[in-house]
């Protein structure tokens, strides 16, 4: 009773404490998502803007729009209710209306003075990728992957015209200092000028052998400067379209140009995180400023605001003596681990790209930024923390004081998860070198190798008692190994993709499996036997945990949400929304009363388990009884077509699936038994073009008019529509920088031979990967998009440095650079 009341008082008094401190800067409260009680830090950061009188500045970030004091660094507010990442914003020229662009194809207008949202503006079939104002403020530009800029009426929000004639991604527009310009950068390595008032095309200004990202115009609005994924910066003669000068110094893409107010100085910053400050008259260098990338000046030209290359920091400096002034703190990049102490009192988080803070679980603080990157996980004490990167080496961390204790060396390849015995003497490490390793912790010794997976191991887990350890693999198998003598007990084999994670249960009886497949898997420890799947995420479910009393799993998953099931009858409890990118790490708070969720949107979500609601109707339409009518419904009909008798699937009661069941669930997307839904085009599941071009065929012959299947009818041809890429794209790969494998998507408009060819520097060829014909559709999941591991024809391990790889379908030829980092 004692303890009961002692928890429920930690509770109260975390709430109170997130509840009176929502504008501190390490843990702003603003927008949380149902279910959540607290947010640790404040996302990825995108873009940076300077308002027109220079006392805000506005953060485009993965999960909605920061507005800063541009003088103290206070955070104002979060602008929210994008549902993708914001990619670009703009301060309308007096300063009170802003605009935001996102990943989830709108614009939005928002009030800077109250933060409300005053219109959405649609249209866009793809991610806009840069929006901005006119000079008098009345019209406003934005630029997608689409390929098109729109034009926008302010004042009303409709859509004025559509400039048409780029062939690829526009990732830049920019108003003339008069109004009556516009300048536009694409991935087709143009800058396109068009008159605003007729929406033709001025000139095309031709030189850059790569995207071009960034384009601005001087004061006077006779200069052009474009940044180009070619590492070069252009100047360019606005009235006759002349190259005037072609800057060099940047080994990396140019993400980013902006002139000073009095136009004699340009500042450029992109991948090779520097920032360049050019005179503009002769072109030549002034100074560089390391560490950063986009670059935004202030209006009166005495600050330039800068984020870093991985997207947690913005630097305020000053121009004239390039002196540091100021660092905004709170954002990160992608989390991908999180972990409780012991005790419960504070939260460990990190990732790849993201620095390893310490939190008050209780206030939400940050307690420590340790040196370093990579998973994390506290000693069974709460004295040490551990840390595995991708550099191979693993760090061990008196909590503390967040000193390093020692490194661990030793593996050959990124340690992808560890594992502390729960006598606390040994550490386990799983790594894409396919082996686990074992430590001793008081020394650092290396004990012992354990060898048997055939590709790299990517979680570890020690039984509770210690007697068992388990890992997980890319070769789709969960091995079981006995500490004592080190020897594999069974082998776990049945997911049909990697395995991300694993987990016991308290009790140590059940094992949970996370993988590729999408689903989470129940073992028998004692048999190996497999217990039931857990199906319902629509994409890959990377971390499964258990809580204290092992009646409940949670599982994070690339769908962006976290999903909680009961274990023992398998079915889905609750599903937690929220997260704005993938969920790679979920942690259980010692007394089950929390769930902490890391993501790649760089924010942990700390989410209030409330009694589980009851169970909402279930509909015809939901074919896996998951409470929503999406892809994945469409996809088990079309699995069991012509199948008769009893079946799930068969939607209409009729004793067969035919396409008739499969048109009647198109037609129910949305009409969910729990929250709204529509179809979700993660390519790990979506039909191809021409699968749904033969549905729509077969569901036309029928000839029915019941407003349901008419209905289905429609939603199927909008899914053709989303599922047909208007031309053919070398796509941006990820992750870039990489070590050592990375994904390179692309999209067909026509089916053809396709292939890419990866170079180096010199021109040599190094590798070609022939993926043979491909249909018509879009190649950018980890599963369809081309995959190159890093090694050349010879199947040996390239050096560090830059790659170009060519993608070629048909007559088609496109060629994007990489960055490979050892």
């Amino acid at each position: 009773m004692r303890n009961t009341f002692f928890s429920i008082l930690l509770i109260w008094l975390a709430l109170f404490a997130f509840a009176s401190n929502t504008i501190a800067q390490d843990s702003p409260q603003w927008h949380l998502p149902e279910g959540a009680k607290a947010r640790l830090g404040k996302g990825t950061i995108n873009e940076i803007a300077y308002s027109p009188d220079g006392t805000r500045l506005a953060v485009a970030s993965s999960i909605g729009i920061w507005l800063y004091d541009a003088r103290t660094g206070e955070e104002l507010k979060l602008l929210s209710g994008h549902t993708s990442w914001v990619r670009s914003v703009s301060f309308s020229p007096d300063g009170s209306t802003l605009a935001s662009g996102s990943g989830d194809a709108t614009v939005r207008l928002w009030s800077v003075g109250t933060g409300s949202h005053l219109r959405t503006l649609e249209g866009h079939t793809s991610w806009v990728r840069s929006v901005s104002f006119s000079p008098d403020g009345l019209t406003l530009a934005s630029g997608s992957f689409d390929a098109t800029v729109r034009l926008w009426s302010v004042g009303t929000g409709s859509h004025l015209r559509t400039l048409e004639g780029h062939t690829g991604s526009v990732e830049s527009v920019s108003f003339s200092p008069d109004g009556s310009m516009l300048a536009s950068g694409s991935f087709d390595a143009t800058v396109r000028l068009w008159s605003v008032g007729t929406g033709r095309v001025v000139r095309t200004l031709e030189g850059h052998t790569g995207l071009v990202t960034s384009t601005s115009f001087s004061p006077d609005g006779q200069t052009l400067a474009s940044g180009s994924d070619d590492t070069t910066v252009r100047l360019w003669d606005v009235n006759t379209g002349q190259s005037l000068q072609t800057l060099t110094g940047h080994w990396a893409r140019v993400t980013s140009t902006s002139f000073s107010p009095d136009g004699q100085t340009l500042a450029s910053g992109g991948w090779s995180s520097d920032i360049r400050l050019w005179d503009v008259s002769t072109g030549e260098s002034l100074r560089m400023l390391e560490g950063h990338e986009s670059v935004a000046f202030s209006p009166d030209g005495r600050t330039l605001v800068s984020r870093s290359f991985d997207n947690s920091t913005i630097r305020l400096y000053n121009v004239t003596t390039a002196e540091h002034v100021r660092t905004l703190t709170g954002h990160t990049g992608s989390v991908e681990s999180v972990s409780f102490s012991p005790d419960g009192q504070t939260l460990a988080s990190g990732g790849w790209s993201s620095p390893i803070r310490l939190w008050d679980a209780s206030t939400g603080q940050s307690l420590h930024t340790l040196e370093g990157f990579g998973g994390v996980i506290f000693s069974p004490d709460g004295r040490m923390l551990a840390s595995g990167s991708w550099n191979s080496i693993i760090h061990l961390y008196d909590v503390a004081t967040g000193r390093s204790l020692r490194t661990l060396s030793g593996h050959t390849k990124s340690v992808e998860s560890l594992a502390f015995s729960p006598d606390g003497r040994t550490l386990a490490s799983g790594s894409d070198d396919d082996t686990v390793r074992l430590w001793s912790v008081g020394t650092g010794s290396h004990l012992r190798t354990l060898s048997g997976h055939t590709d790299r191991v990517h979680s570890v887990a020690f039984s509770p008692d210690g007697r068992t350890l388990a890992s997980g693999s890319f070769d789709g198998t969960v091995r079981l190994w006995d500490t004592s003598t080190d020897r594999p007990v069974r082998t776990l084999s049945g997911h049909t993709d990697r395995v991300y994670s694993v987990s016991f249960s308290p009790d140590g009886s059940t094992l949970a499996s996370g993988s590729g497949d999408a689903t989470v898997r129940l073992w028998s420890v004692g048999t190996g036997s497999h217990l039931r799947t857990l199906s319902g995420h629509t994409d890959r479910v990377y971390s499964v945990s258990f809580s204290p009393d092992g009646s409940t799993l949670a599982s994070g998953s690339g769908d962006a949400t976290v999903r909680l099931w009961d274990v023992r009858s398998g079915s889905h409890l609750r599903t937690l929304s929220g997260h704005t990118d993938r969920v790679y790490s979920v942690s259980f708070s010692p007394d089950g009363l929390t769930l902490a969720s890391g993501s790649g949107d760089g924010t942990v979500l700390l989410w209030e388990l409330a009694p589980t609601p009851p169970a909402s109707k279930q509909i015809a339409a939901d074919v896996n009884k998951d409470g929503i009518v999406n892809i994945i419904d469409l996809t088990l009909v079309a699995s069991n077509f012509g199948k008769t008798g009893q079946n799930s699937a068969d939607v209409n009661g009729d004793g067969i699936v035919n396409i008739i069941d499969l048109t009647l669930v198109a037609g129910a997307f949305g009409m969910t038994a729990g929250a709204p839904s529509i179809w979700n085009l993660d390519q790990e599941i979506a039909p191809t073009s021409a699968e749904v071009e033969q549905w729509l065929h077969e569901a036309r012959q029928m000839n029915l008019t019941d407003p349901a299947f008419q209905r289905g009818l429609l939603i199927l041809e909008q899914l053709l529509t989303s599922l047909t890429p208007k031309e053919t794209a070398l796509l941006p790969n990820y992750p870039n920088p990489f070590n050592p494998e990375t994904w390179m998507p692309y999209q067909l408009a026509s089916s053809a031979d396709v292939s890419i060819s990866i170079y180096s520097t010199n021109g040599q060829l190094v590798r070609t990967l022939n993926l043979g014909h491909q249909s018509v559709g879009i190649y950018d999941s980890r599963s369809r998009a081309a995959y190159w591991d890093g090694r050349n024809a010879l199947g040996e391990p390239v050096a560090s440095g830059v790659y170009f790889y060519t993608l070629t379908a048909g007559e088609f030829t496109a060629t994007r650079k990489m960055l490979i980092r050892k």
